[in-house]
């Protein structure tokens, strides 16, 4: 995939940090994936080899609903911030942004009504708000 490389210079994010938020936003659909196979919740299963509870303090889905908890917490981040960022277009960042669409694409095949220079003018928001608000 050829991804366009923003100059962040002007709002102090450096290359390798540009690299971590996207590493951070190319998990969303992962993550999107993970709370629809774990949207139903998981029998208890009886094993008669007894187990340490020493590293294990949650049942199976326990954890499962706390992993879910973290991936709807992850996903509800990015998608306030891409609202921040251009409220009327959000869902066209996280297309671009998260699953990695193509910005011609966007524009041509999926009938996005803005130029490339201002959709990249609202990425490059984006990056900053996230920036600002991811530690």
């Amino acid at each position: 995939m050829n991804k366009r490389n923003l100059k962040l210079d002007k709002y102090g994010i450096s290359k390798k940090r540009y690299k971590e938020l996207c590493g951070f936003c190319e998990q969303y659909p992962e993550w999107k994936s993970a709370i629809k196979d774990y949207s139903f919740v998981k029998g208890i299963s009886y094993d008669p080899i007894p187990k340490s509870t020493t590293n294990s303090f949650h049942s199976a889905t326990e954890d499962a609903a706390i992993r879910i908890e973290k991936y709807l917490q992850n996903c509800n981040f990015i998608e306030q911030i891409a609202k921040k960022a251009s409220p009327e277009y959000w869902e066209y960042l996280i297309k671009g942004i998260c699953f990695g669409v193509n910005t011609t694409y966007l524009i041509g095949m999926e009938d996005m009504p803005m130029s490339k220079d201002a959709y990249y003018d609202r990425r490059r928001y984006f990056f900053y708000l996230l920036d600002k608000e991811k530690i």
